[in-house]
């Protein structure tokens, strides 16, 4: 007599496929660390040459190279810079300028300095409908510094190595259980684990929602600022571990190759601005592990702090909303910053250019090598406004209001 198949038999192929959906649903990608690798397939798209594409391509490692600041060859008024523009306007007393009537294709050298110390004053500066492509774009961004190539991010399908691109359709919805928003405050290009991390980044949009898809950035002057001298002061003795480990084995994790071996790097947890001498906290959520020789739990304390400063602070940040041709100019040695992810399944593609700029300097380090003392950008601003924010009570104001 044949046996009978029993209950827990008869489900096994059920329960095996449950498991594995099980093991599937568990595996968690992180987009910060796991690039999308989403493509909606539409090949008639105006842009399709610059979908993404994860070529295994085998890169070395970087090694240090000469760079110096173009700022620091800038006329300070600009007059080049600001003569040509119709309308200049600052978005917050902290971070942020938008130019009106330059056209970014003519710009001459003197202007293209003039930029590069604006952007380092300001944080970042906006541009809109501009007409400058992908090519003139890298051509403006070597003016600042050789161009680096991401170890793990997509590059355009055309080849442009130099090139990063962000991607989202709607055949990949973001799963916000992978990641809390304030992950993804970083300074670009993701990579402040390079020896020499990204100066004067710029970003073009070439495809974006009517609303939504908006980035903020966040100042590391002002977040330095905020603070009480000898706070400051501490954290100016300190540096800090930053990582490429998690970023490639969340590549790995997502099936894509990675061009470099990934790296950490420690660098000064304030460091300084070689064109404006301005000191900057120079941590970010992204890529900033520990910091070096301090007990975890004050590590951990000191981080959380900044990193919450970073992201929540308003009177640290600016917004912008992204309109075709509007492009974007900061300095990744100042500033971090995070795009919403609020737009699915709307499409939003932009090309990214990404300078190297020099190897951090302490505040140290700094007034070592330029005979020159680093200064509070905030305290700079008051004097030549002609305040004295050093008042009787050591610099503290007295409560008031809140103002609505």
């Amino acid at each position: 007599m044949a046996p009978v198949a029993t209950h827990e038999t008869s489900n096994a192929p059920e329960q095996t496929r449950a498991v594995a959906l099980k093991k599937e649903e568990a595996k968690v990608f992180n987009p910060f660390y796991s690039p999308s690798i989403g493509d909606d397939g539409d090949d008639t798209y105006e842009f399709a040459q610059y979908k993404p594409w994860f070529p295994k391509l085998n890169w070395e490692p970087l090694k240090e190279v000469a760079v110096s600041d173009r700022g620091l060859l800038a006329d300070p008024a600009k007059k080049n810079l600001f003569g040509a523009a119709t309308k200049v306007k600052n978005l917050t007393p902290a971070i942020g300028t938008e130019i009106l009537g330059v056209d970014l294709r003519q710009l001459s050298g003197a202007q293209k300095d003039e930029l590069a110390l604006l952007v380092a004053e300001r944080g970042v500066v906006f541009f809109r409908e501009q007409d400058i492509d992908i090519h003139q774009q890298l051509d403006l961004a070597r003016h600042f510094g050789p161009l680096h190539k991401h170890a793990t991010t997509p590059i355009p399908r055309n080849g442009l190595e130099e090139v990063h691109i962000v991607y989202n359709d709607a055949s990949r919805r973001p799963d916000p259980s992978t990641f809390s928003k304030i992950e993804l405050w970083h300074s670009d290009a993701s990579v402040t684990y390079e020896i020499q991390p990204p100066s004067t980044t710029s970003l073009k949009v070439i495809t974006g929602p009517e609303y939504g898809g908006d980035t903020l950035w966040s100042s590391g002057y002002a977040l330095y600022s905020s603070f009480s001298p000898g706070f400051q002061k501490y954290l100016e003795g300190l540096s800090a571990v930053h990582s490429a480990v998690a970023q490639a084995e969340g590549a790995r994790a997502a099936g894509l190759h990675v061009r470099r071996e990934p790296i950490e790097t420690i660098h000064p947890v304030v460091r300084v601005h070689p064109a404006t001498g301005w000191k900057s906290i120079y941590v970010n959520p992204g890529f900033t592990r520990r910091i070096v020789g301090l007990p975890k739990a004050e590590s951990d304390a000191i981080l959380s702090l900044l990193f919450h400063q970073i992201s929540e602070n308003p009177d640290f940040q600016v917004r912008f909303h992204w309109e075709k041709g509007s492009i974007a100019f900061w300095d990744n040695r100042i500033v971090t910053h995070s795009a919403t992810f609020d737009f699915w399944p709307a499409t939003r593609h932009a090309l990214r250019a990404t300078p190297h700029g020099e190897k951090p300097l302490s505040v140290e380090e700094y007034e070592k090598q330029t005979g020159k003392v680093a200064k509070d950008r905030q305290l700079e601003i008051w004097r030549q406004q002609g305040v004295d924010a050093h008042n009787a009570n050591g610099g503290l104001t007295k409560a008031r209001g809140y103002n609505d």
